[in-house]
């Protein structure tokens, strides 16, 4: 599998994660402990900050 095609493979799956981790803010945040739900919102910051630096470095690779 050539860089390109890993990287978009990871990006997808990352992308996935974040969403599954939003709805999970959105949908029960109200519910969750208050150090839960702050725990959850630094780890979708985080999930989101990764995807960005994914995609650019997706975006340098050459395709093979």
């Amino acid at each position: 599998m050539s860089m390109k095609n890993e990287l978009n493979t990871i990006t997808s799956t990352i992308t996935e994660l974040s969403a599954r981790i939003t709805t999970l803010v959105e949908a029960e945040g109200a519910t969750m402990p208050t150090e839960v739900y702050a725990e959850l919102v630094a780890a979708e910051r985080t999930v989101g900050a990764l995807l960005r630096r994914l995609n650019r470095v997706a975006g340098r690779v050459n395709p093979s």
